[in-house]
């Protein structure tokens, strides 16, 4: 979810929680895939015949594939939401994440806010 969609429909402390969530979903689907890779590469060494063990081979390959675009994506989505959180301070007041979407742009990383108790505004830049 863009942060401007996320502001607009949750608010920015839900949208911030929802992304940590996503991201760390993806760091468990990097574990299960390493554990998969390691699986298959144990089953290769009981394995007798070469089909099996090219078989075996292009699972663990695919499991270290599989993993390595999850910690991707887990480290893209945790690094986006902590660059957020740390411009979602008010300078004014510091209240943090109290804020109210005044205007985004066409991708919606780049939103002006305001804050709910102030209203000071401010842009957050992804």
């Amino acid at each position: 979810m863009k942060l401007a969609e996320g502001i607009r429909r949750v608010g920015f402390r839900k949208w911030y929680e929802r992304q940590l969530l996503r991201s760390h979903g993806h760091l468990a689907l990097t574990f299960l895939c390493m554990v998969g890779v390691f699986g298959a590469l144990e089953s290769m060494r009981g394995t007798g015949s070469w089909a099996e063990r090219v078989e075996e081979g292009l699972t663990a390959l695919l499991c270290a594939l599989a993993g390595v675009w999850a910690l991707r994506r887990y480290l893209r989505l945790l690094h986006h939401a902590e660059f957020a959180a740390h411009q979602a301070e008010c300078a004014e007041c510091k209240a943090y994440g109290r804020l109210d979407l005044v205007q985004s742009d066409a991708t919606g990383e780049r939103v002006t806010v305001r804050c709910r108790g102030c209203g000071h505004g401010w842009r957050i830049e992804l």
